[in-house]
């Protein structure tokens, strides 16, 4: 009877650590969400509004780990400081091609679904988003690196980073870290 008892006792302690998990990781991301908002609820959209998003996304994205992943086997080839501006390009890429996707003041709903834990330390977020009159199903993929953090978003099912992965991963095969480099800095000049 102890012994059931004990197992009983530890399965509910892993139930609520799992539960405290998945309502921190939602916490964290409403928290950016309603930062994001805010700044676009009240921009006048731009550049501006980019350069305003981007120590919200910072803080509330792991671009380190996006970049590693949209990059793929490649980047074991890059050296520490290839790294460091692929990430930086990368970054700014993805801040600003973000911070295109809203008009200002436009207002978005966003719907908070059941989070599920796919491994420990990783939760699935999934929204539903509804932005001038439509609506999208919106996943965000997180990681506990001693606090949450994004790491990739799945929007209608596609991954944000599998999409760069698959585009980098031909430019790396034709032509190496430089052609991947030279592709980020144009891409961010275009954005």
């Amino acid at each position: 009877m102890k012994v059931c008892t004990a197992f009983l006792l530890v399965g509910l302690l892993l139930i609520s650590a799992v539960a405290a998990t998945a309502a921190d990781a939602e916490t964290t991301l409403r928290q950016g969400m309603e930062e994001v908002f805010t700044v676009t609820d009240h921009s006048k959209g731009g550049r501006k509004m980019a350069d305003d998003l981007e120590p919200i996304l910072v803080r509330r994205i792991c671009f380190e780990s996006m970049t590693r992943r949209a990059i793929g086997p490649g980047w074991k080839q890059f050296t520490p400081a290839q790294q460091a501006e692929a990430t930086k390009l990368f970054t700014k890429l993805i801040i600003r091609s973000y911070s295109n996707k809203f008009t200002p003041g436009q207002k978005t709903e966003v719907k908070y679904l059941k989070g599920t834990s796919p491994a420990a330390g990783k939760m699935e977020i999934p929204t539903k988003m509804l932005y001038k009159g439509s609506s999208y199903s919106i996943v965000y993929r997180m990681e506990d690196r001693g606090k949450w953090l994004v790491t990739d978003i799945l929007a209608e099912g596609v991954s944000l980073v599998a999409n760069y992965r698959a585009q980098f991963d031909d430019l790396y095969k034709k032509g190496g870290v430089s052609a991947v480099l030279a592709s980020l800095k144009d891409s961010v000049a275009r954005a």
